[in-house]
C-alpha cells in the first residue's frame, strides 16, 4: 500500500517575477494500456521507444478494467481508467479502449499505431517554463507569470521499467515489459498564472519511483502546456 499523499503548500514565488515567454518544452504522451489486454504490448513497447527521446515525456497509465479476465495487472490505478474516462469526455470519443495514447491532452490514437503517432510528434510545441527540484526532502515546482487562466498542476511519479510474468488473462504465458508505469498521479494544486511555488514531500511519493514528470494542464484536464521530468531517487 502507497503512503497517503499530501502536498505541503502553494506560495506566491515573487522573486521569479517578470512575464513567462513561450519555451520549447517536450510533448506529454499517455498510454493507457493493461497486462491483461493482448493488443497492448506493441504499444508498451513504442512508449518505451519514445521515453529514450529527449524532446518526449512518456507515461503509461495501467487501468483496472481487464481482470475480470483473470490476471490482475500489479501496476493497475483505479485512477487510471478515471482520467481515461475523462479523456472521453474532452476529446468527444465515443468510449474508452486500449491500447489508447493521448498526446499533450487533446489528441487521441490507437496506441500501437506507430506512424501516426511519431508523425504526430514531429509537430513541436511552445509552452510554459517548469522548473523542478529536490529541496530538504520535497519536491519543489516553480512557475512563473503566464497566462492568468486556471490550470491544474500534477506530478507523475513512476518506474522506468519492470517485468511481469503473466500467468492468466490474454497474455498468460508471457513476461511483458512495462516502462515508465505512473505508480501515482499527486494533484500539486492550482496555478492562475501568477509566479508560484508548489511543495510535496518525497517520502509520500511511492518508494518504487525513480523519476516524476511534472504536468502543467489546462483546469479540466485539457490540454497539456507544459511539462518536466525530474529523477528524484
Amino acid at each position: 500500500m502507497f503512503p497517503r499523499v499530501r502536498a505541503l503548500f502553494v506560495l506566491p514565488l515573487l522573486c521569479l517575477g517578470g512575464a513567462a515567454s513561450a519555451v520549447p518544452r517536450p510533448a506529454v504522451v499517455e498510454l493507457f494500456t493493461s497486462q491483461g489486454c493482448s493488443s497492448c504490448p506493441p504499444a508498451d513497447v513504442l512508449v518505451g521507444e519514445l521515453a529514450r527521446r529527449s524532446d518526449v515525456i512518456a507515461l503509461a497509465f495501467h487501468v483496472d478494467y481487464w481482470d475480470n479476465l483473470g490476471w490482475r495487472d500489479r501496476f493497475e490505478l483505479p485512477l487510471a481508467a478515471q482520467r481515461q474516462q475523462r479523456y472521453v469526455q474532452t476529446l468527444g470519443l465515443s468510449s474508452a479502449f486500449t491500447p489508447q495514447l493521448v498526446i499533450d491532452g487533446h489528441r487521441s490514437f490507437v496506441g500501437s499505431d506507430r506512424r501516426s503517432i511519431t508523425a504526430a510528434l514531429l509537430q513541436k510545441s511552445d509552452g510554459i517554463d517548469v522548473r523542478a527540484r529536490m529541496v530538504e526532502g520535497n519536491l519543489v515546482v516553480e512557475l512563473g507569470a503566464g497566462p492568468q487562466e486556471p490550470f491544474d498542476v500534477s506530478a507523475a511519479a513512476y518506474l522506468p521499467r519492470a517485468d511481469s510474468h503473466v500467468e492468466r488473462g490474454e497474455n498468460a504465458g508471457r513476461t511483458l515489459t512495462d516502462f515508465n508505469v505512473v505508480l501515482a498521479l499527486v494533484p500539486l494544486g492550482t496555478w492562475q498564472g501568477s509566479a508560484a511555488r508548489f511543495a510535496v514531500p518525497l517520502a509520500s511519493l511511492p518508494n518504487d519511483a525513480t523519476q516524476v514528470a511534472i504536468l502543467v494542464q489546462h483546469r479540466g484536464q485539457g490540454e497539456i502546456v507544459g511539462a518536466q521530468v525530474l529523477t528524484i531517487r
